[in-house]
């Protein structure tokens, strides 16, 4: 009945008032009666407009608030705009949400019917109890491989860092023996040059002889 008064009292007001200047009532009243009683669709109880265009009331709310450019005409408007749109999304979400949800419990309640139509409750029971245990079963056998896993790559890491440290010790064992023959191809190049020289001093001084 309260629906039905405010229908008829918005479509007398916007009758005698221009779209586009609203009555301050009938602001009030729009934004009240959303606000109270949680509306959460702008198409139910409609309100039909002197041209016979019917328009939900969150769109008509927005109709009567703009300017020609599309602005809101004040900013408390603007802020009622955007709380009644946030209020639309936040009930059009729980809305998709419990849809869904009551699609999957159907799609459920559809697949055990049929599964006890053709075996029969008790193997319905059955299959139940040994889908609880498998499940249950399951999750300590992961439990345990992932356990496994851990070890393992403790193990995998131990291993690589004594292969490192052993890498370094050859590596280190490498570069002295380097060095090593490195110092006793100069000390055999510094013979050779050095028995080199005194040759050829001798031939000189046979020759001066």
């Amino acid at each position: 009945m309260a629906t039905s008064r405010i229908s008829r009292q918005t479509h007398s007001a916007l009758g005698k008032h221009p779209v586009s200047t609203p009555p301050v009532y009938l602001t009030l009243i729009l934004y009240n009666w959303s606000k109270s009683h949680h509306y959460t669709a702008s198409d139910q109880d409609p309100v039909e407009l002197s041209s016979g265009q019917k328009v939900g009331r969150l769109q008509l709310f927005d109709i009567t608030h703009r300017k020609k450019d599309g602005s809101p005409m004040t900013s408390e408007a603007g802020e009622i705009m955007e709380k009644l749109n946030d209020k639309k999304a936040e009930y059009e979400a729980i809305a998709l949400n419990d849809s869904s949800d009551r699609e999957r419990v159907e799609i459920s309640s559809k697949q055990k019917q049929k599964f006890t139509h053709t075996a029969g409750s008790k193997s319905f029971a059955c299959v139940a109890e040994a889908k609880h245990a498998a499940i249950h079963a399951f999750g300590e056998s992961s439990s345990t491989k992932v356990q496994r896993l851990k070890d393992q790559m403790a193990q995998m890491q131990a291993r690589t860092v004594a292969q490192i440290a052993q890498l370094k010790v050859e590596a280190a064992s490498i570069k002295a023996e380097v060095q090593r023959k490195y110092e006793e191809l100069q000390l055999q190049l510094k013979k050779e040059a050095a028995a080199r020289e005194a040759e050829q001093n001798k031939k000189y001084n046979e020759l001066q002889l």
